[in-house]
């Protein structure tokens, strides 16, 4: 770690004014390495459009097998910080701890540390804490999906409700039911052998009728990822919870890096969030 991250990480939010913006396009203003918690690894960057006022907050988890990735990889962030900003909404890349350090449980607990802070803080630089979607991609996305389907386990850690989660192309939904088949070694690592835990850590199994709606994009040419959507899609309507499937001709990767760009892709994300009033 440079000497001007390791100051940047240790002043944390608190020198939100006190930083200068970066320079990333005349309508943005950033802040990186948020401290929402102890750890180096317990950190997200702010992308707010210059001058925001109640502005609408997308809150990102990047994907990596619960194991890497990094919120300020560019795949992660500039394409949508330039989006939302562009239409006036804020940007957050979030970091939790990761495997073998901490399991899936600690991530989702970590993810919920860091909505809370985002929630409390965000009047402070321009942002509407009460008009706020929750989104990740791939392992990012199991976890949205876990807090969006039983949104207690966010306020354990001090989160208050949002309106809407998008997840981007997870394949374990469903996660017990994937891992009593034949899982895959990343899978293996990160949920381990214990049944108990694989229905702990389910999305499908905590999906009860407080659940937020969801968007659920899924890749069509990932057969486990797009049946797991549309399973999950199903169990959530018969509890009364919104769902809907956006199903793409894109890699697993191209979901997560062409999120932002023109495109009927990025115009159904949107539409999603402004019929939930982010937006």
């Amino acid at each position: 770690m440079t000497l001007l991250n390791r100051r940047k990480t240790l002043l944390g939010f608190a020198a939100w004014a006190s930083l200068p913006a970066l320079p990333l396009r005349a309508s943005t203003r950033a802040v990186r390495e948020v401290a929402y918690g102890p750890h180096a690894l317990q950190r997200y960057d702010a992308y707010m459009p210059e001058g925001a006022s109640a502005a609408p907050l997308v809150v990102f988890l990047h994907g990596g097998g619960w194991a890497f990735g990094d919120k300020a990889n560019d795949t992660v962030w500039k394409a949508k910080a330039a989006h939302w900003n562009g239409r006036g909404l804020g940007f957050i890349s979030v970091n939790t701890r990761l495997l073998p350090e901490a399991d899936p449980m600690q991530q989702a607990a970590d993810l919920s540390r860091a909505l809370a802070h985002v929630q409390q803080n965000a009047p402070r630089w321009g942002g509407d804490p009460n008009r706020l979607a929750l989104m990740g991609h791939s392992a990012g996305a199991h976890l949205v999906a876990l807090l969006g389907a039983d949104p207690g386990l966010a306020r354990r850690w001090g989160a208050q409700n949002w309106r809407a989660t998008v997840a981007l192309d997870s394949a374990v939904y469903d996660t017990e039911r994937y891992m009593a088949r034949r899982p895959s070694r990343i899978h293996k690592r990160a949920f381990g052998t214990s049944r108990a835990f694989w229905e702990d850590a389910s999305p499908y199994a905590r999906l009860g009728p407080g659940a937020t709606p969801f968007l659920l994009v899924a890749s069509s040419k990932r057969r486990a990822a797009l049946s797991a959507a549309r399973n999950f899609a199903r169990a959530a309507k018969a509890r009364q919870v919104e769902a809907e499937v956006l199903e793409l001709d894109h890699s697993h990767a191209a979901i997560n890096s062409t999120l932002g760009m023109k495109g009927h892709y990025t115009e159904a994300v949107d539409a999603f969030l402004s019929r939930h009033g982010v937006g």
